[in-house]
């Protein structure tokens, strides 16, 4: 049978919207099951704390179950490369962290390109980490830290987190910006670091805020500066690092990535909802409890951020020659 030409035309038209039509469909179809929160800590770190109130929230406005799926190790590269893997569906998140941008450096083999294979979805908070020091450590501002560091080089042990962890790079870009010499003494995790710094095995420890708060207000340590831009609503007494060290800079950033591939209506559905999460009231306060800043992004912006942080820390972990365990 000859189609009228008017006709055929008309029914390949509609053959050509058909694709697209599909993919906005799955797009508002999205979620339709069960969506895994990949961390790559374990359960209680920062990342999962993060991760979590979000996961909630997105578990309530969405009807599907969004679960924590802790998968530690390698310094969160388990993690990644479990999400770069996963089908580019939208049902696997990744919790992207500054290790992330980090570790694109500190590793020089990974069976991933993060920046290639992890497609930024959204914001959610940066977090400063607080420079600390033992009460037993003379100096009560930073000028005279850095005046008894230069007065003792080689004497004072810098600990941190782990080899390429927030606290680690947070003090080695002090130690290059202030031209100081500290000893780093690397530990398993924030926790046996804080614990040492409390009882004076250590002289500085440069913590991400959340571990740190209670210590602090506790005056069982004394903090003398914040590494973000601007002062911690959290502890607005306490001045920045750049008051005294002119563009230094170095907080921590969470968000959301998934697989690349992953179709554009997902993504855009997800950062619409996060950014819905992070205007919620009870959300703020959350992360405001925790010391952490509401960052608001678009998957864009977001990949562009992380972009620019993996070629700050390279600069850092070249000039400290830092290598990975």
């Amino acid at each position: 049978m000859k189609l009228p030409r008017r006709k055929f035309l008309h029914l390949a038209a509609g053959a050509v919207a058909l694709p697209a039509i599909a993919r906005v469909a799955w797009g508002q179809a999205y979620p339709a099951r069960l969506v895994r929160i990949v961390v790559s800590f374990p359960a209680g770190s920062t990342s999962d704390i993060l991760a979590r109130p979000i996961a909630q929230w997105l578990q309530e406005h969405l009807g599907q179950p969004f679960v924590i799926d802790n998968r530690p190790g390698a310094g969160g590269n388990i993690g990644t490369e479990a999400v770069v893997r996963a089908p580019a569906d939208g049902y696997t998140l990744l919790m992207v962290t500054t290790a992330n941008a980090v570790n694109a450096t500190l590793y020089e083999k990974l069976n991933f390109n993060f920046l290639r294979d992890i497609e930024a979805v959204g914001s959610i908070a940066d977090v400063a980490n607080v420079m600390l020091v033992n009460p037993a450590v003379p100096a009560k501002t930073l000028p005279e830290f850095v005046a008894y560091a230069k007065a003792n080089p080689g004497k004072i042990n810098m600990a941190s987190g782990g080899i390429g962890a927030a606290s680690h790079i947070a003090g080695e870009l002090f130690k290059m910006m202030a031209g100081v010499n500290m000893v780093h003494v690397p530990y398993r995790g924030s926790p046996p670091a804080l614990t040492d710094l409390l009882g004076g095995q250590v002289q500085v420890n440069f913590s991400l805020l959340p571990p740190a708060i209670e210590h602090i207000r506790a005056g069982k340590l004394r903090a003398l500066a914040v590494t973000s831009a601007k002062r911690s609503p959290t502890l607005p007494d306490i001045p920045t690092m750049a008051e005294f060290l002119p563009k230094y800079e170095a907080s921590s950033v969470w968000g959301f990535g998934v697989p690349t591939g992953t179709p554009a209506d997902i993504i855009g559905k997800l950062n619409r909802e996060i950014n819905a999460a992070l205007s919620d009231v009870h959300i703020q306060t959350t992360l405001a409890d925790l010391g952490a800043s509401v960052l608001t992004r678009s998957p864009a912006e977001f990949g562009k951020l992380m972009s620019d942080e993996t070629e700050k820390w390279a600069k850092v972990i070249r000039f400290a020659n830092i290598k990975a365990e």
